[in-house]
């Protein structure tokens, strides 16, 4: 799954310019979990600035959670849940390459995919479906088009179709 990204800015003299544009650096396609991939976009540890980073502020293996006031820009390519519960699928394996690519988000994750983020996360859900499911088991279906607002609650997501989901996420780090 690649992506293109423009990133525009301001020069030395304060006018507006285009600082890159091309696709976006960082991206992971799980072989453990066919059809499962994330693409990161854009992140900010903390509360950001005007003035463009030195380096290039995504990582194929840091964190995906920003720090208070920070933002990460993510798009989620979600697998079925059918590759969940193929009888070839390794949860070790799927469990080592979480812990790889999204250490941060590995720490959280319960057993069958639950899990709580310090965040406010904004979501648009660009491809398929996918059902954002609660703590007591509620669920709803979001299709292309739908937008979900989580606020730091304790959340799964599930594709209960035969075919892989794509959700872009703007994860804005919340304070305590």
């Amino acid at each position: 799954m690649t992506v293109r990204r423009v990133v525009a800015g301001t020069d030395a003299r304060g006018k507006s310019v285009f600082l890159s544009d091309g696709q976006v650096p960082n991206s992971h396609e799980f072989a453990s979990m066919p059809g499962q991939a994330q693409i990161r976009v854009w992140f900010t540890p903390g509360p950001p600035g005007a003035t463009p980073p030195a380096t290039e502020p995504t990582d194929n293996t840091g964190p995906v959670l920003p720090g208070p006031g920070g933002a990460s820009f993510v798009i989620v390519q979600y697998a079925p849940d059918s590759v969940l519960t193929a009888p070839d699928f390794d949860p070790a394996a799927a469990g080592q390459e979480m812990a790889t690519y999204a250490p941060d988000l590995a720490e959280v994750f319960e057993p069958g995919g639950m899990h709580l983020t310090p965040s406010v996360d904004y979501g648009v859900v660009l491809t398929g479906e996918v059902w954002l499911e609660l703590d007591d088991g509620a669920q709803t279906r979001l299709s292309a088009g739908d937008t979900v607002v989580q606020l730091a609650g304790r959340h799964a997501w599930r594709n209960k179709t035969a075919a892989p989901a794509t959700v872009a996420f703007v994860l804005t780090g919340a304070g305590a």
